[in-house]
């Protein structure tokens, strides 16, 4: 079984692709959890852009992270990630530039220089090499990662498609966490749902808007305030 590299995007955000139950076409044919879960690779690597939902919450119910990630997997993209606490801050990638917006109390949390004068609803200019994880900033590229041996779970609905759990074991996994992935089985077999659950945390990463258009544009240049004069 093939694996591909893990894109990690925030604080223990956990993405993995997955297996599907029966295809449609395929006679209605069992297949091993293994080729199931090569086929929902092949399909998620072949995607030109996708919708990425992650939620990460503590099991004692403080605290957390939401994060909505649209991108064409490629280097333009929008996000916004939400702290339960520390404010939220939006973001517009465009090739090597990246245009943030925090808000009001992200701003009074925010460590760093690059936009310490940006005022509140106001989108910064600033180069993408910059981002730095737990910024909240997110790339536009995004990887998939099959690992460990899957076991076929019940039948369950993700939105409104059908789809197969599995569940894996992490052996290297030190938190000793699960990870249930929720693939469609109907229709390509797109990864729907990633679940991990473990740490002290509950991780879901939902994909959807397979390969439909991605139109990123720049915010309006009176909205924004550029790094270098900022800092100047």
């Amino acid at each position: 079984m093939r694996a591909i590299p893990m894109k990690t995007a925030l604080v223990c955000l956990l993405t993995a692709a997955a297996l599907t139950g029966c295809g449609a076409g395929d006679g209605g044919a069992e297949k091993s959890a293994a080729d199931l879960l090569d086929e929902a690779n092949d399909t998620m690597s072949a995607l030109r852009s996708v919708t990425v939902d992650m939620s990460n919450t503590p099991d004692n119910g403080t605290g957390g992270i939401t994060m909505r990630l649209r991108t064409d997997l490629e280097d333009r993209c929008t996000a916004k990630t939400t702290w339960a606490t520390n404010g939220s801050i939006e973001q517009i990638r465009i090739g090597e530039t990246d245009y943030v917006r925090p808000d009001e109390t992200y701003l009074k949390n925010w460590s760093g220089k690059p936009v310490a004068d940006v005022r509140p609803k106001q989108w910064a200019k600033v180069p993408a090499a910059d981002a730095r994880p737990g910024t909240g900033l997110a790339a536009c590229t995004w990887t998939f990662e099959s690992f460990g041996t899957p076991k076929k779970g019940a039948a369950a609905r993700v939105g409104d498609r059908e789809a197969i759990a599995l569940h894996v074991k992490d052996k290297a996994d030190k938190a000793k966490g699960t990870y249930t992935f929720y693939v469609a089985t109907e229709g390509k077999p797109y990864l729907l749902r990633t679940v991990y659950k473990g740490g002290g945390n509950v991780t879901t990463t939902s994909f959807s808007a397979f390969d439909e258009p991605v139109d990123v544009r720049p915010p309006a240049s009176a909205q924004v305030v550029d790094k270098a004069d900022v800092e100047d």
